[in-house]
């Protein structure tokens, strides 16, 4: 098939790669967000599914929304049978969505209808998900509630963060959504709609997120950390300051909420239930390091807590 594939951040570069190496499948544009300001020297930046388009030769799309006039001409010309999406971050409107004759098919990171929304992997963390998954389905007008073609499983490993399970459905992701367009072209596989029960929903993830709240109890801190690992990012306050946190280990004792205790072993810290040691520690304006080499350097009071 014709295919024009829609994508911009890295979760999306699997995808692409396997149908640019596909034989039965040919893409022949990629539509992707505007290219950005990032990083510290705020140069603008080429989308990774933008850069792996142009190491191959495709046509690269930018529109600001995939409404604008232009870009439904452009879409017009290339005559794509379907248009896969992975993460392309912008609604696509009904003009557009009717242009291909199998339509848009999209690579969700859940088991829908669970968790429908811009952060699947980071609501299933936060959940305290055993298992998630990833789907592909139809695109219609409704937010993630198009008829699935196809579904895979995915255990939730204890010390998943959210960047570690996204490669990993990432690139299981990748097969699905390949087989699923084989599936629709030789017309073997059929989308079935949507059970209306276990719908639940995941919106995007802010840095406020991120905000460790030491009255929560330890497991819950433990999975919200890891939820916004490595982005936004988990983050904490002393004296007025910021500080990012890596993933932390659960311990049976307990200490004051929010309280820090230094030890040979570590640094703890107290929850609503029991205390967490902590891994890493990033102070503002340097890199993570281990958090007893940053207690240390800080010299802590006894009683210092965390805000």
């Amino acid at each position: 098939m014709r295919l024009v594939f829609a994508g911009t951040p890295e979760p999306a570069v699997p995808s692409l790669r396997r149908l640019i190496e596909s034989e039965r499948h040919e893409v022949v544009g990629v539509v992707t967000r505007p290219d950005a300001v990032a990083g510290r020297g705020r140069k603008v930046t080429r989308s990774p599914i933008g850069r792996l388009a142009d190491e191959h030769g495709i046509p690269v799309f930018t529109p600001r929304k995939p409404s604008e006039p232009e870009f439904v001409e452009q879409l017009t010309a290339l005559d794509p049978d379907c248009c896969p999406v992975v993460a392309y971050g912008a609604l696509l409107p009904e003009q557009v969505l009717s242009l291909p004759r199998h339509g848009w098919i999209n690579l969700h990171f859940s088991l829908l209808p669970a968790w429908r929304g811009a952060a699947p992997v980071q609501a299933a963390l936060l959940a305290g998900d055993e298992y998630t998954g990833a789907s592909t389905f139809r695109i219609e007008k409704g937010l993630d509630t198009g008829p699935v073609f196809g579904t895979m499983t995915e255990k939730i490993a204890t010390g998943d963060t959210a960047g570690i399970l996204l490669e990993r459905l990432a690139e299981a992701g990748a097969a699905l959504l390949e087989s699923t367009l084989d599936g629709v072209e030789d017309g073997t596989v059929q989308a079935v709609p949507q059970s209306p029960d276990g719908v639940s929903y995941a919106p995007k993830i802010d840095p406020e997120a991120g905000r460790i709240r030491w009255d929560e109890p330890a497991l819950a801190i433990g999975r919200r950390i890891r939820a916004v690992t490595p982005a936004p990012g988990a983050w904490t306050e002393l004296d007025g300051k910021r500080l990012k946190l890596a993933p932390v280990e659960l311990v049976e004792e307990s200490l004051p909420t929010g309280t820090l205790e230094l030890r040979k072993t570590g640094v703890y810290v107290g929850t609503a239930t029991t205390a967490v040691r902590l891994t890493e520690i990033q102070p503002p304006g340097k890199r993570m390091m281990p958090a007893l080499d940053w207690a240390r350097g800080a010299r802590l009071e006894p009683g210092t807590v965390f805000a």
